[in-house]
């Protein structure tokens, strides 16, 4: 007796080894940085083929956790291989705003130590079979905003760098021609730790850098805007901080298509 497979089952049939190849692939990274341990988080999907742009994502305050790694996965399921990095050194996380206070003073007083580290991790990221390494960014969130902002201030090799409620300020102040990273900046108009002054500051900074920004501030909208648990974590350490669904929306996409545009040029 002949079994007649109906087309569209059969279809169904063919693809499903291709759909069962095509996955999130993750790894935890072990590396040192001028012999101290670190720990970072690689992905990307599979599903994409050939090489592809990497992005660098650095943590807020309390250090790499698994909001950082989530946000490296969105990256990934857009086409981009993305590696959370470690500011911190490995098993240095904080729950307490206090030691997210130390480790984030610590790693920023140390500019050659900072500037290392970042350097280590976007090594690491150029080298991975899936990147493009001429086609690399970053984006940051809080202190990792600030980070990024700082890379691009000292001229490393970014196509461009994205801020999520990341301070503007910084002793490390651009000069004219050393920016050459694009810098896309998103801000709470309601954010006490990113007061109207210093936004206004930093657009000055930039403008007599001659660095091509793009600066967005949210009417309204408090600091950490971009993380699901603001709220509970405001709350908990009477901090002024919330997540805002429609901002971070925004603010996704506006990166997605920053993203585009700067890989595309």
């Amino acid at each position: 007796m002949k079994t007649i497979v109906p087309i569209a089952s059969a279809l169904a049939l063919s693809l499903a080894p291709l759909a069962a190849l095509a996955e999130l692939q993750t790894d935890t990274i072990d590396y040192k940085v001028n012999g101290e341990d670190f720990t970072g988080y690689l992905t990307y999907d599979d599903e994409f083929e050939g090489k592809r742009p990497g992005v660098l994502v650095v943590h807020e305050w309390w250090g790499l956790d698994e909001f950082a790694r989530q946000e490296a996965e969105k990256l990934a399921k857009a086409g981009y291989t993305a590696f959370a990095l470690d500011m911190y050194g490995s098993g240095n996380r904080a729950t307490h705003p206090d030691d997210a206070k130390k480790f984030m003073q610590a790693t920023m007083g140390d500019k050659q130590a900072l500037e290392a580290r970042f350097r280590t991790a976007m090594d690491i990221l150029k080298g991975h079979d899936t990147v493009e390494s001429s086609k690399i960014a970053a984006q940051g969130y809080c202190f990792g905003g600030a980070v990024v902002l700082n890379m691009a201030r000292m001229g490393l090799d970014l196509d461009g760098v994205v801020s999520f409620h990341g301070s503007l300020g910084s002793d490390v102040q651009a000069k004219k021609g050393d920016v050459s990273a694009r810098i896309l900046s998103y801000t709470g108009g309601a954010d006490p730790f990113v007061p109207t002054d210093q936004v206004t500051g930093f657009v000055a900074e930039m403008v007599n850098a001659e660095a091509d920004l793009t600066l967005v501030s949210f009417p309204g909208v408090k600091h950490s805007f971009m993380v699901p648990d603001a709220d509970a974590t405001g709350e908990k350490f009477d901090l002024p901080m919330g997540y805002d669904e429609a901002a971070a929306q925004r603010a996704w996409q506006g990166t997605q298509d920053f993203y585009q545009k700067i890989f595309a040029d």
